[in-house]
């Protein structure tokens, strides 16, 4: 259970720590999706992970939330290990893959009411829950709307108010705007970064390099390694773009790398 967890360890600068991950490496068979990866988040912050197709940003997010288990290295969420612990560092966590498993044939409302079911949630809280998260999701309006109907950009954001039900302290959402139109990407970042202000924790992935300019840290991840791992405008140092300023260092390390592996 989260209360029985060790206290949050303190980063270099004193800052709570929620996520160390410390020499990962994840191996498919002969594969190397993540290769020695080594990062820090502190609680409250909202941390970008970027990089070109393949990698290895999926794989990575699925071992910090515990779909994925390492194959050397430790990962450490809450002061809880991700593999000797995993039940209780699931109870921290909200996670939101790629393709989030709505069901298309119940309604904005029933949707939500059955991850209310999964965790529990009964009574005025079970009240209160849903009309916050389909309040600021601005879904309200549209509780009875099957999830088929929706728009990409809505039924990201109902997606983002299941994973949301049971509050949890980190947030994890893997490229959660890919698709969606410009309009909605930027009522979706309103919402984190109002949950940011709330206390929440947020790791997110993302196609779209002017997201990570809303980022506190932007982790850049290209052949299974991270590169950089720095505030955007570090990232960006001297370039005129964080879009350039990533091809340039991925390029350093591989020639291969074409522009248009990234989001535009």
């Amino acid at each position: 259970m989260p209360g029985s967890a060790e206290p949050t360890p303190a980063a270099a600068d004193g800052s709570a720590e929620i996520i160390r991950a410390a020499g990962v490496t994840r191996r498919f068979g002969s594969l190397t999706a993540v290769s020695d990866v080594s990062f820090n988040v502190s609680a409250g912050d909202i941390v970008g992970l970027a990089g070109s197709d393949g990698a290895g940003k999926t794989t990575l997010l699925r071992m910090l939330a515990t779909m994925l288990a390492p194959s050397s290295g430790t990962i450490c969420v809450g002061g809880l290990d991700a593999v000797r612990e995993r039940s209780g560092v699931k109870e921290m966590i909200g996670y939101m893959p790629q393709r989030f498993g709505l069901y298309p044939d119940l309604t904005v409302a029933e949707n939500l009411d059955f991850f209310m079911d999964i965790y529990g949630i009964a009574g005025e809280k079970r009240r209160r829950r849903r009309e916050r998260y389909l309040g600021f999701s601005n879904l309200l309006p549209f509780v009875d709307r099957k999830a088929a109907d929706l728009s990409g950009g809505m039924k990201q954001k109902l997606g983002l108010a299941c994973v949301l039900v049971h509050e949890p302290r980190l947030l994890i959402l893997d490229e959660p705007t890919n698709g969606v139109d410009p309009l909605s990407r930027q009522e979706f970042w309103q919402i984190l970064t109002d949950m940011q202000r709330g206390g929440m924790t947020i790791l997110v992935s993302t196609a779209y390099l002017d997201e990570g300019e809303r980022c506190d840290r932007l982790l850049l991840m290209h052949n299974a390694r991270i590169l950089a791992d720095a505030a955007p405008a570090e990232v960006r140092a001297e370039f005129a773009s964080l879009e350039e300023a990533m091809i340039h260092r991925i390029q350093a390390v591989d020639h291969t790398l074409s522009e248009d592996s990234f989001g535009r």
